[in-house]
């Protein structure tokens, strides 16, 4: 007996005259050749359709609790410059089982040997990392751009450079820190074609009075600001280029973001201890000095809040 509920009409051709590939039947379509393809065909239906993965919610909650144990008054200066990259960062990195990424410039005043203020801000990044830890087994880790380029624009001698930057590298003790040098993240990036940035003439007028302090080079302050304004808008794309995955901290504040990487999240930090915003290698210190003029272990004097 025929049930009139079932169509039992043939699979009719296609406007094409080539016919149907298979008949649909439950939202699948039912093979042409069954006894080829019917137990993948069955395997697929009972499997249901396909669906885009999403982070698991336990994976997004844990990577607020990060963002809460580092992003607090006791480590950062003023609000990170996107909330919600720098949760993303985190909460990539915990997908993919590894450290929460962060890189930072580390640059060189009038010292060429790395003292207790180096000490002290290599301790208190540590213990960023320490509070990211408690709460996330991967950890953190810390990647130091040695800026020698801006070191040599300042007029330190390349052996000065080099000892200096041995000195800090010698400091890290830490678990989790690693090094490398701003010229050789340039070098990699290579030629860029694209559009000249414009010149902010409102930074560079910002940058001039720490150039009037510490730029040694051929030139004026301002011509010293200005060149370090162009390296900045090269080096900012080498940086982000090198790691994209990361949380870019800053000792500075975010009057000067356009100097840093634009596609990287902005951590503002202080840098030796909570209401401390001196850069460490600016900071005066019982060190050894090296001979070279320009070189000597900075004076008192020095010891002023440099913001830049």
């Amino acid at each position: 007996m025929i049930n009139p509920k079932i169509d039992h009409r043939l699979p009719t051709a296609s406007p094409s005259g080539r016919g149907e590939a298979g008949v649909r039947l439950g939202g699948g379509r039912l093979p042409a050749h069954p006894d080829r393809d019917l137990p993948a065909f069955s395997a697929r239906l009972a499997a249901g359709p396909v669906r885009e993965a999403k982070r698991p919610p336990s994976t997004i909650a844990l990577a607020e609790k990060v963002v809460a144990a580092f992003n607090t008054w006791a480590f950062k200066r003023e609000q990170p410059s996107d909330l919600s990259a720098m949760t993303q960062v985190v909460t990539d990195a915990i997908g993919r089982g590894e450290p929460v990424g962060f890189v930072l410039y580390w640059g060189k005043g009038r010292r060429c040997f790395a003292g207790e203020p180096e000490a002290q801000a290599l301790d208190y990044l540590a213990r960023l990392g320490e509070r990211i830890k408690s709460v996330y087994a991967g950890g953190a880790s810390f990647t130091l751009v040695l800026t020698d380029t801006h070191a040599s624009l300042n007029g330190h001698l390349p052996a000065c450079i080099d000892r200096y930057y041995a000195s800090v590298e010698a400091q890290l003790g830490h678990g989790g820190f690693s090094t490398c040098r701003l010229s050789r993240l340039v070098a990699d990036l290579g030629a860029q074609d694209g559009p000249t940035d414009e010149v902010c003439l409102d930074t560079v007028r910002k940058l001039q009075g720490s150039a009037e302090k510490w730029y040694r080079g051929d030139g004026t302050a301002e011509d010293g600001a200005l060149r370090y304004y162009r390296l900045n808008m090269v080096e900012r794309r080498a940086v982000e280029h090198a790691f994209p995955r990361s949380i870019f901290i800053t000792f500075s504040g975010s009057e000067l973001r356009s100097l840093f990487p634009q596609r990287l999240p902005v951590f503002y930090m202080y840098s030796l201890r909570r209401g401390v915003g001196v850069k460490p290698w600016f900071l005066a210190a019982d060190v050894p000095a090296c001979g070279h003029p320009g070189c000597a272990s900075a004076s008192v004097a020095d010891l002023e809040l440099e913001r830049t």
